[in-house]
C-alpha cells in the first residue's frame, strides 16, 4: 500500500497501479523557493556495507563443499516486503525547521535526505541535502550577505518535496523499486495507517539486501 502526502494531509492512499494516475507524482513538485526538478539518482546514503567474510581455505572434498552451501540455503528466507529491508531508525526534521537546521541535522546524521513532518506527527514532505547544494537553487556567489542569510533563514518547506510519496512496511520491495524509478528519488518514507513515519526505505537499502541478505523474492 502506498500514500502521498503533502502539508494539506494525505492526498492519497492505494495500491501503485492507482498512484500512477495521480497527478504531480511521478514528477515530483517543490514548494515556491524550488521551482525546478532535478533528478538525482544516486542516493547519498553513508551506511557502510555489511561485508561476508570469504573462506580462508577451500573444503578439501567438492561433495563436502556442496552439502554446506546447500545447508546454509535451507536457513535463507528470500525476503519480499518493506519491512524486511527498512532503516527503522526515525529520522525527521520538524515544518517549522529552517534550510539551515536542516542542513546541519543532515550533515550530522550523516544522510542524504529526511522526511520532513508537522507538529502532529505526520509527513509532509522530504528535504534532499544534493538539492541544498544544486547551484541554481543557491543565491549567486557575488550575491549580498543578507542575500545568503535570507536563504538560510527561510522554512524547509519553501525547500522539500512535497506531495511525497510513501510506503507502508508490508508493500512488495518491487514496487517500492518502480517508483524509485519513476520518481528519481533516493528512497521513500515508510509510514503507518495514520502517516507517521516509522522508517525509511533506499535504494541503498534494496542493493545491501541484494548482496548480503537472503534471495529478495520480487515475484511472490
Amino acid at each position: 500500500m502506498f500514500s502521498v502526502y503533502g502539508v494539506m494531509g494525505r492526498l492519497f492512499n492505494g495500491p501503485l497501479d492507482q498512484m500512477q494516475q495521480v497527478g504531480g507524482v511521478n514528477t515530483l513538485t517543490r514548494s515556491r523557493a524550488v521551482a525546478r526538478i532535478g533528478q538525482d539518482p544516486s542516493s547519498s546514503d553513508t551506511g557502510d556495507d555489511l561485508r561476508r567474510a570469504l573462506p580462508t581455505e577451500a573444503p578439501h572434498k567438492p561433495i563436502a563443499a556442496y552439502a554446506q552451501v546447500q545447508v546454509g540455503a535451507t536457513q535463507r528466507r528470500p525476503l519480499s516486503r518493506v519491512s524486511e529491508v527498512m532503516s527503522r531508525q526515525l529520522l525527521t526534521l520538524g515544518l517549522s525547521a529552517t534550510v539551515l537546521q536542516g542542513w546541519q541535522f543532515l550533515c550530522d546524521q550523516g544522510i542524504g535526505q529526511a522526511p520532513v513532518v508537522n507538529e502532529q506527527g505526520t509527513l509532509v514532505g522530504m528535504l534532499l541535502r544534493a538539492d541544498l547544494l544544486r547551484a541554481e537553487h543557491l543565491p549567486a556567489p557575488h550575491a549580498h550577505p543578507l542575500a545568503w542569510r535570507a536563504w538560510l533563514a527561510q522554512p524547509v518547506a519553501e525547500a522539500m518535496w512535497t506531495p511525497i510519496p510513501s510506503v507502508q512496511p508490508d508493500a512488495e520491495l518491487r514496487h517500492v523499486a518502480r517508483v524509485l524509478l519513476d520518481s528519481g528519488l533516493p528512497g521513500l518514507p515508510v509510514v503507518d495507517a495514520h502517516g507517521r513515519v516509522a522508517g525509511f526505505v533506499s535504494r541503498s537499502d534494496l542493493l545491501r539486501a541484494i548482496v548480503n541478505d537472503p534471495p529478495l523474492d520480487l515475484w511472490s
